[in-house]
């Protein structure tokens, strides 16, 4: 069981909106994001029914396996199974890690939100999740009830030696402060599938990683430490 996972790498996470890309805009939408540079997308689709979504996620596979990116299911461990995804995201009532890796196995991808809350993220880490998500830090179309977060858990969690995630309103304008404080990956919703420029949204994102990872190693280089 890799509980850093090698499939998963630090940059732009793609997560799908039912209401931001109804019917036939989904798969073209995600290409865009992956053509874009996005790492790793998650499909979530809360309220679809379950032929659709069982056929949007074979759909969503089919366009990661290519591109070589793992696809995550929310919330439905069953679906990710049955369409061969590379894991699925938990919320905190959606069960537990353990669970779901005796249902996908040990080369599954479970992640877990743990919202503001180190503990949570302590619970998660200690049930083999992979990776672990924080947020909201910014005002959110998608999650607008969610407890806000602040910046200072993203380099708090490192102590779990996992991949973090940030989610939450995250945009272009506020990306490189997150992946500044310690984010691995930025999860976005609105930020990139609310445009007709999803491509060129998905690649200036993936540009935020890139300037980080020059500045990180012209520091290393110089010998300076932030």
């Amino acid at each position: 069981m890799h509980l850093r996972h090698p499939a998963i790498k630090p940059g732009l996470y793609a997560i799908t909106d039912s209401d931001l890309l109804p019917g036939g805009m989904l798969v073209p939408a995600v290409e865009a994001a992956v053509r874009g540079g996005a790492v790793m997308v998650q499909y979530r689709d809360k309220d679809g029914s379950s032929a659709l979504r069982l056929n949007q996620a074979r759909a969503l596979q089919s366009v990661c396996a290519n591109a070589g990116i793992p696809l995550i299911i929310n919330d439905d461990g069953e679906l990710a199974r049955r369409v061969g995804a590379a894991g699925v995201h938990l919320g905190q009532t959606d069960g537990s890690p353990e669970a779901a890796r005796r249902l996908l196995g040990d080369d599954a991808i479970i992640g877990v939100t743990c919202h503001a809350d180190l503990e949570l993220a302590r619970q998660a880490a200690a049930s083999g999740a992979n990776y672990l998500a924080f947020g909201r830090f910014f005002p959110s179309v998608t999650k607008p009830d969610a407890p806000p977060a602040s910046t200072d858990v993203l380099a708090d969690a490192r102590q779990f030696d996992r991949p973090v995630v940030a989610i939450g309103g995250v945009s272009l304008e506020n990306g490189g402060l997150l992946i500044d404080a310690g984010a691995d990956l930025l999860a976005v919703v609105g930020g990139l599938f609310a445009t007709s420029e999803i491509e060129t949204r998905a690649r200036t994102f993936s540009q935020l990683f890139e300037r980080a990872r020059f500045e990180s190693e012209s520091h290393r280089q110089s010998g300076f430490t932030p």
